[in-house]
């Protein structure tokens, strides 16, 4: 039974880790979301550049509410995540959406780029339905 948008926003309220991040659901739509991330200095490696962590992070949990706003729940089977620049802002926005899916798996890309528009990674992710 899918799942009014307001319950899934419920369910991901107990996701302690996201929101320990400080990770926002800013929009759903069945198979698609969109989730942010305000960027704090517990964001940031030694070098001052935002963790490759916190971005996986963010786009990780934007699959995750994506994939779970439907008629079907999903669990990540596999992820890759190509870091294309460094964050400029002090923003994150991860863009989910389903590519393919059928009865067991699916796969859905993630952008996530920063408030200024950079495309800061792309991630692909194999879903399996559980």
């Amino acid at each position: 039974m899918k799942m009014s948008e307001e319950e899934v926003r419920a369910f991901f309220e107990q996701d302690l880790f996201a929101k320990h991040c400080g990770i926002r659901i800013d929009h759903i739509e069945e198979n698609q979301a969109i989730c942010s991330m305000e960027l704090t200095a517990k964001h940031r490696n030694a070098g001052g550049q935002v963790q490759g962590g916190a971005i996986f992070t963010l786009g990780d949990f934007a699959f995750a509410v994506a994939a779970n706003s439907g008629e079907k729940k999903a669990v990540s089977l596999d992820n890759q995540i190509a870091f294309m620049r460094k964050v400029q802002g002090d923003k994150l926005i991860a863009t989910a959406s389903v590519i393919s899916s059928t009865y067991k798996i699916c796969f859905y890309q993630v952008d996530i780029e920063d408030e200024w528009g950079t495309k800061v990674a792309r991630m692909s992710v194999t879903g399996y339905y559980v």
